[in-house]
């Protein structure tokens, strides 16, 4: 952990996860994996009770009012029990409610967020569809207005929470004929409206969180139920990608951090040859890779959620949560797989905890966006910044710092 960095407000919030996290029992890490459990509502509801849901949500509505340095912190404690401990809490606590804080009126912040809040209500977010799941604004679930209803149809799946929720935030095509920017609506709806879960997915990893294909059958949702404008789900969607890919990064590291220490403390008792494995480069180098890896993502974001708290300029805040979610879900996909190497034949056994780390994790790779979209939107990015520079040229052009610089036709680029 970067302790020199936090503050005593900070390092009691870090204590308080970590006592959360500390207060799972065994089995009920064992369950959900085995999916005898469908969804943690109790360890949710003892989230509630600890008043740790929703950290970044304002007071008045039941959160702490903290900010992403602050998420970051607990996210990472509060993935030490696995990977899908951190994708209930953060679907629930951070992502839905995300967009009730930014775009939701007083009665829907009301209504809403004090039960996510409290854990009086579970929250599931509803992207992606049977058809696929980046091409957002392709959407297929419609939303047809009906007097002062809109009534829905369609699909969503791997939805965590779709079993075991209560609440749920879905976009649905309310203009098939207007582009990004105009076709798509936002709406919580509550299960009692017509919310069915059709399907409970069998994952390699990542179990006991109620991952399920989610349907529509002419659910009937009131117009109060709108998020922001009819058609406007252009700048919610925008906003949310921070919750998702920047919580999606944070909390891998928690996810990840048990294989190094475990890793770390075996290679200190194993013996082989004589002595301990250890004292073997082709152990110790593994473990420093792996703690460089670590380390490197936690710097990372430590300095995003600077950004994003701070009211970076918001393209930028798109670029490195986007940096974010790709390289330390990569990076903490090695650390596990260092891991295991260093374990040898032991850490492919279910005796140690590593082989359901690295399949919790592969997860994280795909979901909320997967990194390929992460690439996509970071060279995006990156090339418009670019182009900013070389307009207003606040910087040395280091081009011309080569000993034939100026031969012009050396430089053919048609």
């Amino acid at each position: 952990m970067f302790e020199f960095t936090m503050s005593p407000e900070q390092l009691k919030l870090r204590d308080e996860a970590r006592d959360y996290a500390k207060s799972v029992p065994r089995q009920y890490i064992l369950d959900m994996d085995a999916d005898k459990i469908k969804y943690p509502k109790d360890y949710l509801k003892e989230a509630g009770r600890r008043n740790l849901l929703g950290l970044r949500v304002p007071k008045e509505y039941g959160g702490r009012g903290l900010g992403w340095e602050e998420c970051i912190i607990a996210l990472e404690e509060i993935c030490v029990n696995g990977y899908i401990f951190g994708c209930t809490y953060g679907v629930t606590g951070d992502v839905v409610t995300e967009a009730l804080v930014h775009f939701g009126n007083e009665e829907q912040k009301r209504k809403y967020l004090v039960p996510i809040c409290s854990a009086d209500k579970f929250a599931a977010e509803c992207l992606t569809e049977p058809r696929g799941g980046s091409d957002f604004f392709g959407s297929t679930t419609i939303a047809t207005r009906d007097g002062d209803d809109f009534v829905l149809n369609g699909q969503k799946r791997f939805i965590v929470g779709g079993e075991g929720c209560d609440l749920f935030l879905v976009y649905a095509k309310t203009n098939p004929e207007g582009g990004p920017t105009n076709s798509m609506t936002c709406f919580i709806v509550e299960r009692e409206m017509g919310v069915k879960t059709e399907y409970l997915y069998g994952l390699m990893g990542c179990r006991g969180g109620g991952t399920a294909r989610v349907v529509f059958e002419n659910a009937r949702v009131p117009k109060e139920n709108v998020i922001g404008e009819v058609n406007g789900a252009f700048p919610i969607f925008y906003q949310m990608m921070i919750p998702e890919r920047f919580g999606t990064a944070a909390m891998t590291i928690g996810a990840a951090r048990p294989a190094l220490e475990i890793a770390t403390d075996y290679s200190t008792k194993r013996k082989a040859f004589g002595k301990t494995i250890n004292q073997f480069q082709g152990v110790n180098f593994k473990i420093a890779e792996a703690v460089t890896k670590l380390d490197s993502c936690r710097a990372l974001m430590y300095a995003t959620a600077k950004a994003v708290d701070g009211g970076a300029d918001s393209a930028l805040c798109r670029r490195l949560v986007s940096e974010g979610k790709k390289f330390v879900t990569e990076q903490c996909w090695d650390v596990v797989n260092l891991a295991m190497q260093v374990m040898g034949g032991i850490g492919y056994t279910d005796v140690y905890p590593i082989e359901k780390i690295l399949r919790d994790l592969r997860l994280s790779m795909i979901w909320v966006g997967t990194n390929e979209i992460m690439s996509s939107i970071i060279q995006h990015e990156w090339y418009v910044e670019r182009r900013k520079e070389l307009k207003n040229n606040p910087k040395r052009d280091s081009e011309f710092d080569s000993l034939n610089a100026f031969a012009g036709e050396e430089k053919i680029y048609e």
